[in-house]
């Protein structure tokens, strides 16, 4: 019996969704299952260090010893609130608009804040998730990133771009050791590589440049001789 071959297993957290990349893999590497597992950064961060988890798509900062990471893209942050609030009058609002309204701060919140918003509620929701059922009760705002907002969107609440607030970045990471071919593979697709342009040995292109030539070759018409005089 021919065994099966191993998987490559990722690992990326909410609100990141690597389903592009994932149909790439399967036409790129059909014979390489792709198992893709769900987590907090922290959480997908010690399963890539336990061994449990081949690479990661998380947010940035993270602790690096002994790992890659290469950025990917930052996001958007915005204010999610009810479709009648105030905010709403224009496209984009500021952290200074947010002055005077109870700003839900999560325990899961993934944005690197150095000065809270707003005022604190009475407690912090302990999800992203709960602090949106607050704010479509009536109890505050919630400022994240897009990906987070699009992800628990309601029908009874909107958003709006934060234009001064701190951003979240999104990075690939992986164990700082020696890549493997399917390693190589997920850092291309990610990194927008097409088949063509992904990493080839010199000894495989080689035949194609001579192949080309020969053709250039017998394509140029023959040289005349000389005319005599």
């Amino acid at each position: 019996m021919t065994e099966q071959p191993a998987a490559f297993r990722l690992g990326h957290v909410p609100g990141v969704t690597p389903d592009k990349w994932a149909r790439m893999w399967a036409e790129r590497r059909p014979q390489v299952p792709l198992e893709v597992g769900l987590g907090t950064t922290d959480e997908v961060v010690a399963r890539i260090r336990g061994g449990e988890l081949d690479a990661g798509l998380v947010r940035l900062p993270i602790d690096r010893t002994g790992l890659h990471a290469i950025p990917l893209y930052t996001e958007v942050t915005v204010v999610v609130v009810p479709k009648d609030h105030v905010v709403t009058a224009a496209e984009e609002a500021t952290l200074d608009d947010l002055a005077d309204e109870i700003v839900q701060r999560p325990q899961d919140d993934t944005l690197p804040w150095t000065e809270r918003p707003g005022r604190a509620a009475v407690s912090d929701p302990e999800t992203t998730a709960d602090a949106i059922e607050l704010v479509a009760a009536g109890v505050g705002v919630l400022v994240l990133p897009l990906s987070l907002a699009r992800l628990h969107h309601r029908r009874d609440l909107t958003h709006r771009p934060l234009t001064d607030a701190p951003t979240s970045a999104v990075a690939l990471t992986w164990p700082d050791a020696e890549n493997s071919e399917d390693m190589e593979e997920f850092i291309g697709i990610v990194r927008g590589r097409t088949v063509n342009s992904s990493r080839t040995p010199r000894s495989e292109e080689k035949p194609r440049t001579s192949e080309k030539r020969r053709t250039v070759e017998k394509r140029r018409p023959p040289r005349r001789p000389p005319r005599r005089r």
